[in-house]
């Protein structure tokens, strides 16, 4: 099952809404600390409702510790810096959907970590800067989803 991971997520309604389409799809989702706020935030829980309960959610100190518990899954971060097209990448059951906090993204070097080929962009008018972090979110787990034949939904 494809996961997504936001690294150092600020806005709790954002973290809220990824929740909820996480409990929806079935898809885990993993933090990467710091947070910009606290998981029993009210902002969170009034985004996520009642989804919290079913969506699988873990929490890591850093990047370093989710990548020890991912093991060797294939990482794709997402960026307005990205080259290639969401749609043009062959997405697996395994991988995990990288995205960055909402104000600055993902630092260039969590960017090279992974290698240029695996960041991917969403198409955008030239003068825009991004979607909301958890629209842009939906979108590629959606993509991912439709390659793997909705695969266990309904």
């Amino acid at each position: 099952m494809l996961s997504l991971a936001l690294y150092e997520p600020e806005i709790p309604p954002n973290t809220g809404n990824i929740m909820r389409l996480c409990a929806n799809t079935g898809c885990p989702l993993h933090l990467i600390k710091p947070l910009g706020f606290d998981l029993d935030e009210r902002s969170l829980r009034r985004a996520g409702l009642d989804y919290h309960d079913y969506a699988t959610v873990s929490v890591h100190e850093n990047l370093d510790a989710m990548m020890e518990v991912l093991g060797q899954a294939r990482i794709w971060t997402l960026s307005t810096r990205g080259t290639r097209n969401y749609t043009d990448a062959d997405f697996a059951a395994d991988d995990v959907l990288l995205f960055g906090p909402e104000t600055r993204g993902l630092p260039a070097a969590v960017l090279e970590r992974f290698g240029m080929p695996s960041c991917l962009r969403i198409p955008m008018r030239k003068d825009s800067r991004s979607l909301n972090l958890s629209n842009a979110a939906a979108l590629v787990l959606y993509e991912g989803l439709r390659q793997q034949g909705f695969a266990g939904l309904a």
